[in-house]
C-alpha cells in the first residue's frame, strides 16, 4: 500500500465514522424529550446502532493512519476543523419533523451506500457495510413511515413535515459529492460511486413523497465542505458537549 494510498483511506474511514458519529450524537439529543416512550426508545436504538459503526469505521482509520490514535482519540480530541462529516448531519434536531427528515433524508442515502460498500475490495469496509445495511434498512423504514405518517397526517403536521424537508432538502447534495481523494479509491475498487447513486436515491425519495402528500423542495443553495472541515456554526456546540468529559479529564477510560 502506497503512502498516497493510505492517506485516502483514512480519510475515507474517518469521514465514514465521523457521518455517524455526529447523527448518533444528534439524535442521542432526543433522550427522554421524545413525543411518546415509543418513538424514544426507537431513536435511540438508531443512534446506538450509529455510534457502534462509528466506533468500527474510526477504529480502521486510526490502525490505517498507524499513529497510535484510537477510536476515541480520534472522536473526543480533534477539533472541529479536524471533522469531515456531511453538512447535513450536524444540523439541529429541531422539532420532531425537522429531525424525521433529516433522517429521512440520510437514510435514504445510507442504504444504497451501504449496500454498494458491501462491494469494496477493502475487506474491511466491506465487512462493516454488510452489517450496517441491515441497520439501515430498519432506519430508513422508521424515518419514511414517519414522513408519511406526518406528511399525509393533519393540516399542521403536514406543515411541520414539509417545513422541516424545505430545511434539510439543500444539505442533500452534499452526500453525493465526492473530492479526488474518493475518485481514487473508487477507481482502485475501494470507495463506492456517489454519483452513481443520485438517481436510485432521489427516486426512493420521491416515491416517499408522493406517498406523504410533500412537495419536493426545489433545487437552489447547495452549501459543501464539511468534508474538508469547513462546517456550520452547530457543530461546534456539538463537539463541546460530546467531548467536555475527555478535555476535562484527559485520558478517561471508558
Amino acid at each position: 500500500m502506497t503512502a498516497a494510498h493510505t492517506e485516502d483511506l483514512f480519510r475515507y474511514a474517518l469521514r465514514l465514522g465521523d457521518d455517524s458519529l455526529i447523527l448518533g450524537q444528534r439524535l442521542g439529543e432526543w433522550c427522554a424529550r421524545s413525543p411518546e416512550m415509543e418513538l424514544d426508545i426507537a431513536l435511540m436504538n438508531t443512534s446506538l446502532d450509529l455510534f457502534g459503526r462509528a466506533r468500527t469505521f474510526l477504529t480502521y482509520a486510526g490502525e490505517v493512519e498507524g499513529k497510535g490514535r484510537d477510536e476515541d482519540a480520534l472522536a473526543f480530541l480533534r477539533d472541529v476543523g479536524g471533522f469531515s462529516n456531511a453538512l447535513l448531519v450536524e444540523q439541529p434536531n429541531g422539532d420532531y419533523a425537522c429531525t424525521i427528515a433529516r433522517q429521512f433524508l440520510f437514510d435514504a442515502f445510507d442504504v444504497a451506500f451501504m449496500a454498494a460498500l458491501t462491494r469494496s475490495s477493502d475487506a474491511t469496509l466491506a465487512a462493516v457495510a454488510a452489517k450496517a445495511v441491515k441497520e439501515s434498512t430498519y432506519h430508513l423504514r422508521f424515518s419514511r413511515d414517519w414522513l408519511v405518517r406526518l406528511g399525509d397526517g393533519t393540516a399542521e403536521s403536514h406543515d411541520r413535515m414539509q417545513a422541516g424537508l424545505e430545511e434539510m432538502w439543500p444539505f442533500l447534495h452534499e452526500l453525493f459529492e465526492m473530492d479526488a481523494a474518493e475518485q481514487r479509491l473508487v477507481a482502485a475498487g475501494v470507495a463506492v460511486d456517489r454519483e452513481a447513486l443520485r438517481a436510485g436515491v432521489e427516486a426512493r425519495i420521491d416515491e416517499a413523497l408522493t406517498e406523504a402528500t410533500l412537495t419536493r423542495p426545489v433545487d437552489g443553495w447547495q452549501p459543501v465542505g464539511g468534508r474538508r472541515g469547513d462546517h456550520s456554526e452547530h457543530l461546534g456546540f456539538l463537539l463541546a458537549e460530546m467531548q467536555w468529559m475527555q478535555r476535562a479529564y484527559p485520558g478517561s477510560q471508558w
